[in-house]
């Protein structure tokens, strides 16, 4: 298979976008927000949401819908020559479209059925069991009822979850049934089936692997970023970003690589795919299983010196692995900003930093996306501080 012209699908794609485009690939977009950055690499890209001066960008939850999405790929596919689809975050959940897609152009990664099974929570968590796998016990849930009982048998504290869903929205703890069914009232306004997770103290934590058909390698160790106020992110799990390399053990480190090939090499993944993680007493308990790009994509690009869309490609239609050079000793951030209160957008292109940069005099709408930053620094905790003095420059512009 010889492939020169990319589509790219899914809510956050720009650094998948970018990576394409910096690898030699013709690339197309379809995405929700249709950001600057992300039309400037692409040959043509569709968005559901059309960014004008002084109009809003609209609301996230509303708006969003996997079947516009597929509805501008076949615009794209119709128009172009497209050798293979390239899926980012937004679809894992959405099967039947996944399928319509790999119906028009093969989708170079994961076929829909591989993503179905791992995103099954109930076949999900008691293969990990089956395997060992260190993971919160988790049960999926039909109605208030149902996640009473299992809530009391699982033992509180418990972390009620969205059976469809990204991005950690809409995700609570609760540490009595009063507060499962304050939970449970915010969760299933959609879906009456949640999953009912027992609560593990720890940190927010990442693998990012690339993997062939015979063989798996972890490229990072990656720090997840989850409810920062900082950020304005209002959702107590909400995705804000996240810093790589995590700052841990080498001891550490191993284990939370050597569980993550574990659990790719038995679903049979390949290409890029993404194992979260919390680290709770140096014990890397899986929480969940992303089999497309991830959100650390750039800061994993800066670390590890590879272009991860040319790497995903050679190791799903040639089946090759790169080789891995050393690591940077450098640390880098990608932090995402939400908007604190109704805005509308300064000129952000006036930054190298940012990304997801949104049309100037936009509007944006509380909690909603703003943009991203991507920043370097030579420790954790240096980084951190870089980020959230950048942040306040950036929000003190609108």
């Amino acid at each position: 298979m010889d492939v020169t012209n990319l589509l790219v699908v899914g809510v956050d794609i720009s650094s998948a976008a970018y990576s394409a485009e910096k690898a030699g690939y013709e690339v197309y977009a379809v995405d929700h927000y249709g950001d600057q950055d992300l039309r400037a690499v692409c040959n043509e890209c569709l968005s559901i949401i059309e960014q004008k001066k002084g109009h809003s960008c609209g609301f996230f939850a509303n708006d969003y819908n996997p079947e516009i999405l597929l509805h501008l790929a076949k615009n794209i596919v119709e128009k172009h020559e497209v050798d293979g689809i390239v899926i980012g975050s937004g679809l894992e959940d959405n099967t039947n479209v996944l399928r319509e897609l790999h119906d028009l152009t093969p989708i170079i990664g994961n076929p829909p059925a591989t993503i179905e099974k791992v995103r099954d929570k109930h076949t999900f968590f008691k293969e990990l069991e089956r395997l060992n796998v260190p993971c919160p016990t988790s049960k999926v849930a039909v109605g208030l009822e149902a996640a009473k009982r299992i809530a009391k048998d699982i033992g509180y504290p418990i972390v009620c979850k969205p059976i469809v869903g990204f991005g950690g929205t809409a995700i609570r703890k609760a540490k009595d049934q009063k507060e499962l069914e304050d939970a449970f009232k915010n969760i299933s306004k959609n879906n009456k089936t949640i999953l009912i997770q027992k609560y593990i103290r720890g940190k927010p934590t990442s693998v990012s692997l690339l993997s062939t058909n015979n063989a798996v390698t972890s490229l990072t160790v990656n720090e997840q970023l989850l409810g920062l106020e900082e950020t304005g992110q209002t959702e107590p799990f909400g995705y804000c970003g996240n810093i790589v390399p995590l700052s841990e053990s080498k001891s550490v480190i191993d284990k939370c690589k050597e569980v993550s090939e574990k659990v790719v090499r038995h679903f049979n993944l390949i290409g890029s795919n993404g194992v979260d993680i919390t680290l709770s007493d140096g014990v890397p308990y899986v929480v969940e299983l992303n089999p497309r790009f991830q959100g650390t994509l750039e800061c994993v690009e800066r670390v590890t010196q590879l272009n991860l869309m040319r790497c995903h490609v050679q190791s799903c239609v040639e089946g090759k692995l790169p080789k891995l050079m050393k690591e940077s000793d450098e640390f880098w951030i990608r932090l995402i900003l939400f908007s604190p209160e109704r805005s509308v957008t300064p000129d952000f292109s006036v930054f190298k930093e940012v990304r997801d940069v949104p049309l100037e005099g936009a509007v944006i709408e509380k909690g909603e996306p703003l943009c991203s930053v991507i920043l370097m620094a030579s420790s954790r905790k240096t980084i951190m501080r870089k980020s959230f003095n950048f942040t306040k420059r950036i929000l003190n512009m609108i």
